[in-house]
């Protein structure tokens, strides 16, 4: 799934000069990329594990660490046209996107500001997409679209103080004006996303504005203490949308001239979380090797991902680069993508080889070498022995890296597209590849789809929750949908023949 950013909310920047020196900054939960200034990159870094511990302060979670390859990659590019010829589309007001994905979420962004309380646009909206990442990453169901959108845009207005504090629940000029002018939403649309999906005007309206208010007022009014908790769990059992508001908000007419007196107050509660409250840990940041510089656009666009026109374009680039700097084993680890995306297998197999003899923990590589392993397969002479091959190359990279979601997912895959059962022990890590990326929506299909082979119709019911109700509607959350109607129904069915059973 790919969030769009429109302009105005986002705007970014891409390419730099051919062989201009780039950074990278490694912390907790970010890497990022970038070719400003080190101090600038280590302040963008520092002011987005602050974000991210503020809310984690809020949520009383534990401090804990992604899977190093499981964090979220963050590119700074260079305009607005390289964003467009980037996403693949001239539309005007298209800003930038991100892209949730499992073992490679990534998100383009502008020119950061070096400034420790100034944001610039895109980065607010960084923050608004990375809260949509932390609430997806510790939920087991999807949220109403007007829940998920007001959570975001509650949390993605912060400020950060130059004292290293963190302000949350701020209100948003933008969000200010749209509540002025654009079309309001009717508190029973807003409420219910399939309704609010169908019916929405074509023109510009107000729901991000009123998600946020109606998200503010249940978290802070006193009047309300609690409603927002009811609803929650409502909707943990299973009640629907509008359903749930109705009994945890009580009369929606009533919470809509609630919600227009909320808006008129002059003042609103926000948090303010001191510096000593919060912990960013360790943050290196080291200048990119030239020729990791000189391929970071390369490698940008194959992360995006290219077309089968686009990757045979790309790899005479990433060839030339690799012969400039044939001893850099990210150069190479590069090129092997460029390789594989180009359809080239053994090329791109031989290049990982070559990073891997200069890198034996190179991640790129194995996952590249990996890839090229299992597309070879099925035509291999000997295909079981190609298979068990491929199964090796991934299990080399899990034994690096543990908890790196890819190899779990690609060794589950190779039983199935190999035609034969995945042992528990395959179907067991790719539930583990699912814990760790809750947000990868095909990875959640691949789960459900697997728990209805096994007749685990209850788990492929629950697995399919968040993405048949997700808030963002798409081919796949409709057939989610379809195919959950089934599972429940075949759920309730395996129920009845139980009890018959138990009673006769």
């Amino acid at each position: 799934m790919i969030r769009i950013f429109l302009f105005g909310l986002l705007s970014l920047l891409f390419i730099s000069p051919a062989h201009a020196a780039w950074h990278e900054a490694s912390s907790d939960h970010f890497l990022i990329y970038s070719n400003q200034k080190e101090k600038d990159i280590r302040e963008f870094s520092e002011r987005l594990e602050r974000y991210h511990d503020s809310m984690r302060f809020l949520f009383n979670r534990p401090a804990t660490k992604p899977s190093p390859s499981n964090r979220v990659t963050i590119y700074v590019v260079k305009n607005l046209g390289d964003v467009r010829d980037l996403y693949g589309s001239d539309n005007k007001y298209v800003g930038g996107f991100y892209i949730p994905r499992a073992g490679g979420s990534m998100a383009i962004v502008a020119k950061v500001k070096s400034s420790r309380n100034e944001m610039s646009p895109s980065e607010l909206i960084l923050l608004h997409e990375y809260a949509h990442h932390f609430l997806i990453g510790s939920a087991s169901r999807a949220y109403p679209r007007w829940l998920s959108e007001g959570f975001a845009e509650f949390y993605g207005t912060a400020k950060f103080g130059s004292d290293g504090s963190v302000s949350l629940g701020l209100s948003s000029k933008g969000r200010a004006y749209e509540l002025a002018l654009a079309r309001d939403v009717p508190i029973e649309m807003l409420l219910d996303t399939k309704a609010y999906g169908e019916k929405k005007s074509k023109k510009y309206d107000s729901f991000y504005g009123q998600s946020w208010a109606l998200y503010h007022m249940l978290h802070f009014s006193q009047d309300r203490k609690g409603q927002l908790s009811d609803y929650l769990s409502l909707l943990a059992q299973g009640d629907d949308e509008v359903s749930a508001a109705k009994q945890a908000f009580g009369d929606l007419g009533e919470l809509d001239k609630d919600l227009n007196s909320y808006l008129r107050k002059r003042k609103i509660t926000t948090y303010h979380i001191p510096a000593n409250y919060l912990n960013i840990g360790n943050i290196q940041v080291r200048q990119l090797r030239t020729g990791e510089s000189a391929m970071a656009p390369i490698l940008i666009r194959s992360k995006r991902g290219v077309n089968q026109e686009q990757a045979a374009e790309l790899l005479i680039d990433a060839r030339q680069v690799a012969v400039q700097y044939p001893r850099d084993p990210a150069v190479l680890a590069a090129l092997a993508e460029a390789e594989f995306d180009a359809g080239n297998d053994a090329e791109a197999i031989a290049a990982a080889d070559r990073a891997l003899a200069m890198d034996l923990n190179s991640i790129n590589a194995h996952i590249q070498k990996g890839y090229a392993l299992a597309r070879m397969a099925p035509d291999s002479e000997d295909e079981a022995a190609a298979w068990k091959q491929m199964r090796r190359q991934f299990v080399k990279l899990n034994k690096i890296e543990n908890d790196h979601p890819i190899p779990l997912i690609q060794f589950y895959r190779s039983y199935r597209e190999q035609g034969i059962k995945p042992p528990t022990i395959a179907v067991d890590g790719l539930a583990r590849a699912l814990e760790l990326a809750p947000y990868d929506n095909d990875l959640r299909w691949m789960m459900a789809n697997e728990f209805i082979l096994q007749e685990k119709y209850d788990w492929a019911a629950h697995t399919l929750q968040p993405l048949a109700y997700s808030p963002h509607q798409s081919d796949m959350t409709e057939r989610a949908l379809a195919l959950l109607k089934e599972t429940e129904a075949k759920a309730l069915e395996a129920k009845n023949d139980k009890e018959a059973a138990v009673g006769s």
